[in-house]
């Protein structure tokens, strides 16, 4: 596909391009000349290793990171809107982004997890959320199997549930850092982006994305209803079960590293869905390209309009997010349920 390779081609520009950019800019030639030195293990000049830390220890990996975000979250949200069969529903509509966030905070507050190291508050995310998505998971089962409606309505219950736990955790901390964690976690961040965190965050996302892909043509019935589905021999309970602890694990890998970040997976796929049809192959083929672009370059817009603040991803991708999501539904109100 065409435009598969343009976003590719996309894709790796900006990385270039945005890795260079920032309080000390480098040009992408430098850059670029950096990346090669760093992956092929060549010199560099004793008057550059400055350039070349910045270039290799601090951007390269939160650049990379963003890009595997934003690809998690757009194939998740992809996904999501399927199995639930909602054109509002995103990564974070289970109820996993507020249990990471009680995950992360509780390690912070109670210094639990110490043998994960720096990786603690992480590793509490990651736990808090394949909690959430158990008991989301538990609690939305019937004799029906995991339908639509129980599984967004207990998502959202679970969801308040979490919060209230935020809030106590937060009003009896002796100090302000599990309010400071919590406000990560709620708005998003690459902050603490490091060469660690990229493979297990990779893994999960790749693997995940290609796994979405392949069930493209299941999604494509399931939003059609399970009657139709089963009319051709599509289990819809099992498949929905499966697509379910998929974009569990990956959200929850994703929340763990970087926080919720709103309104990625929510509007990303109705703009690609206009582009290229609602045939989910097509679809979970380029919302991951699109995801990952967008995020490197709101990741610069967040580390350089307020410099040498960061600007919470949240606000930035809300901002962008919300117009973009109300000129959909006027112009396009079918992708919403109906004129």
């Amino acid at each position: 596909m065409l435009l598969v390779g343009l976003l590719l081609a996309a894709l790796t520009g900006s990385v270039v391009v945005v890795i260079g950019l920032g309080a000390a800019v480098v040009p992408p030639v430098d850059t670029a000349r950096y990346l090669w030195a760093g992956l092929t293990g060549g010199t560099i000049s004793p008057d550059e290793v400055t350039r070349y830390q910045i270039i290799w220890q601090i951007r390269t990996p939160r650049v990379l990171l963003a890009a595997l975000v934003g690809a998690g979250l757009g194939a998740v949200g992809v996904a999501v809107q399927a199995v639930v069969r909602n054109a509002l529903a995103d990564p974070y509509v289970l109820g996993v982004s507020s249990g990471a966030s009680v995950g992360a905070v509780a390690v912070t507050v109670t210094g639990g997890l110490a043998v994960a190291g720096g990786y603690a508050a992480s590793t509490g995310a990651f736990l808090g959320a394949l909690v959430a998505a158990a008991l989301v998971f538990l609690a939305a089962r019937s004799r029906a199997g995991l339908t639509p409606l129980r599984l967004v309505l207990t998502g959202v219950a679970l969801s308040f549930a979490f919060q209230s736990v935020l809030a106590v955790i937060v009003y009896f901390a002796p100090d302000g850092e599990a309010t400071a964690t919590l406000l990560f976690w709620s708005m998003g961040g690459f902050g603490a982006a490091t060469w660690g965190v990229l493979p297990p965050v990779a893994v999960a996302v790749l693997v995940g994305t290609v796994l979405l892909h392949r069930h493209g043509r299941t999604l494509d019935v399931l939003a059609f209803g399970d009657e139709a589905a089963a009319s051709i021999g599509v289990d819809s309970r099992r498949v929905r079960v499966t697509l379910f602890v998929l974009t569990a694990l990956v959200t929850g890998a994703v929340v763990a590293v970087s926080g919720a970040i709103a309104f990625v997976g929510l509007v990303l796929p109705h703009l690609v869905r206009i582009l290229v049809g609602a045939t989910h192959h097509r679809v979970l083929a380029v919302t991951p390209l699109v995801g990952a672009v967008f995020m490197v370059w709101v990741d610069l817009l967040s580390r350089t309009v307020v410099a040498p603040r960061e600007l919470p991803l949240g606000v930035i991708t809300a901002l962008v997010g919300v117009p973009v999501f109300l000129v959909l539904m006027r112009r396009r109100g079918y992708l919403f349920g109906g004129r």
